[in-house]
């Protein structure tokens, strides 16, 4: 028996690689790009694997793959996070370092994209065990780094003193150099309001989409998947506005309280347990259940493809901000725009961490460091402006926030591969 023919439009993208390819192709088509220059922005400049051998605390041998792919450093050196992860792989670190590039050129801000990690579980190693791991990566590539040719940050499963060591065993061989690396502790180059940046971006987009669709914040109802550091700061600003965060999930469970959860007492309890589950005794749910809350507003802020065609006509928010990296497919896109729902991409709501990335690197650089309140004021302008670009590119050829604002940074890249005499 023949099998029914497939819709293709239906078919839909659940691999982080397809969905960046499936958006760069969507606006490299409005945009009339040619095949040469489209082949030149969406294949990587460069890409390693390293094999990393290390000795465990018990005397064992174990041996990890390590990744860094540099996308893009046309506009300037490459950027972008680390993750320690049993599921990173070499499609992935190619999905989010392009959209790293596309990151950078939304908001204008003079960097390319790139991406690395190692398929490690952090949570089943030693403080020890994760810094030998590090620096043994770090002597692997350290050729590839630099304050001019490619700086990391953190990551899924990566923090300040994972960027502290990252910054230290490359010192070791290049001297004192902290513009090589962001994201570090204050006391070492760091720069004020870097923890929170990429969770403050979040909150600005929200807002300013918010007046879009007349959406009161005060009194609106959040739901949140993902408690880490995106998640958890994020909760915080949107209270402080006047918001309720009436769901949170991560990994371990959902949890939700229609009066509005006490956020700092959940922040607390997450630092210190690691997850959602346990707190305050409260009835839980299974973790995907949060993308399906009773909300106004969701904020995907954990990993890639959350959001797809199986699950998105259940999505109950009239607003999406993605915090994460690749959270929707293209098939959830095509429902969500169906529906009325108006979605932030990533590549705008979640650039405030490279944003301050790009201020802690300029500090570093001239040796001058600025106050918090200038770090989130530059910020808040640089992400108001960016938002409103997009917008009005999405307007003007009447198309998606996600296809507005791909057009907004695949323009700006290829105007500089061609400016630069490609």
């Amino acid at each position: 028996m023949t099998p029914p023919k497939q819709d293709p439009s239906r078919t839909d993208h659940t691999k982080p690689v397809e969905i960046t390819y499936h958006n760069f192709d969507a606006a490299a088509t409005k945009l009339g790009l040619d095949y040469d220059m489209r082949r030149i922005l969406k294949m990587p400049y460069r890409e390693i694997r390293v094999e990393l051998p290390i000795r465990t605390d018990d005397g064992k041998l174990k041996v990890f793959s390590g990744y860094r792919v540099q996308h893009s450093g046309v506009r300037g050196p490459c950027k972008g996070g680390i993750r320690y992860h049993p599921d990173v792989n070499l499609d992935e670190m190619r999905a989010l370092a392009q959209a790293m590039t596309w990151k950078t050129a939304v908001v204008n801000i003079p960097f390319g994209g790139a991406k690395g990690g190692i398929d490690c579980d952090p949570a089943k190693l030693s403080r020890n065990e994760v810094q030998r791991l590090t620096r043994k990566f770090i002597s692997k590539i350290h050729l590839l780094l630099g304050p001019h040719r490619d700086i990391p940050a953190p990551d899924v499963n990566t923090n300040a003193q994972v960027m502290t060591w990252i910054m230290d065993e490359y010192g070791t061989r290049h001297g004192y150099s902290p513009a090589c690396v962001t994201g570090k502790p204050v006391e070492l180059g760091g720069s004020l309001g870097r923890e929170a940046a990429t969770g403050r971006g979040v909150m600005l987009t929200t807002k300013e989409a918010a007046k879009d669709i007349g959406l009161e914040l005060k009194g609106a109802r959040v739901a949140i998947q993902g408690f880490g550091n995106v998640g958890s700061n994020v909760a915080c600003l949107l209270e402080e506005l006047g918001a309720k965060i009436v769901a949170v999930g991560d990994a371990s469970c959902t949890i939700e309280d229609p009066k509005g959860l006490p956020i700092r007492r959940l922040t607390t309890h997450v630092r210190e347990n690691r997850q959602v589950l346990g707190f305050d005794s409260l009835p839980t749910k299974p973790p995907a259940a949060v993308l399906e809350a009773d909300c106004d507003i969701l904020v995907p802020a954990a990993l890639e493809c959350q959001l797809t065609g199986d699950n998105a006509e259940r999505v109950k928010a009239k607003l999406i901000v993605e915090g994460a990296n690749l959270p929707t497919t293209p098939i959830a896109d095509q429902i969500f725009e169906k529906r009325g729902i108006l979605l932030v991409p990533d590549i705008l709501a979640n650039a405030g961490g490279v944003t301050v990335s790009y201020f802690e690197w300029a500090q570093n650089l001239q040796q001058m460091f600025w106050t918090e309140a200038d770090v989130n004021s530059k910020l808040e302008e640089i992400m108001i402006r960016a938002y409103r670009e997009v917008r009005a590119m999405a307007k003007q050829n009447q198309t998606s926030l996600r296809i507005g604002a791909y057009m907004l940074a695949v323009d700006r890249v290829a105007k500089a591969e061609m400016l630069r005499g490609t």
